[in-house]
């Protein structure tokens, strides 16, 4: 249960978020918070990271929308059994992923406003899914294989990180 919260939450957000720039912020408008750092830039994104893939909505919709369905599948079917960190990661990208979808199926566009002005703007459901990627990294590189030695040599009990509750 706690898992659906968080993608509802990173969902509420976000369009909260994209919402209020989008009614206080001509596009292309930019706001310098710290000048020439960090400014708030609203920008609309037809493609998907770094404007790739512009023109392919379509597939952007779909695509996502496969990959966070098989997500929440697993989060729903391995919410008691799996490390907590994969299903808080799992929970990050699908919160992120469709708080991007929203704005391409509504809008056509994807609202982006967070600009470093060293990188490409994004926004809060941009995060998500980086930090959702990130822990999911740091699961298969630090804490998989050590979950499967545990289970194969009969120390199920392991680090004392507990899923049940979910």
């Amino acid at each position: 249960m706690y898992y659906y919260l968080i993608i509802a939450a990173i969902i509420a957000a976000d369009q909260v978020v994209k919402k209020m720039v989008v009614d206080s912020m001509e596009l292309n408008e930019t706001i310098p918070l710290i000048n020439e750092v960090f400014h708030i830039t609203y920008i609309r994104n037809t493609g998907a990271a770094f404007s790739l893939m512009d023109g392919f909505r379509g597939l952007l919709i779909l695509l996502p929308v496969i990959l966070i369905a098989a997500a929440m599948v697993y989060i729903h079917m391995k919410r008691k059994k799996a490390h907590p960190v994969i299903l808080l990661s799992l929970s990050f990208i699908a919160g992120g992923g469709l708080g991007n979808v929203i704005d391409r199926a509504m809008r056509s566009f994807v609202v982006d406003y967070l600009d470093f002005r060293v990188f490409p703007v994004f926004n809060i459901a941009d995060i998500f899914v980086c930090l959702g990627c990130g822990l999911l990294i740091i699961y298969i590189l630090f804490l998989d294989g050590k979950t499967a030695k545990e289970k194969k040599h009969g120390n199920g009990k392991g680090n004392g990180l507990s899923s049940n509750n979910q």
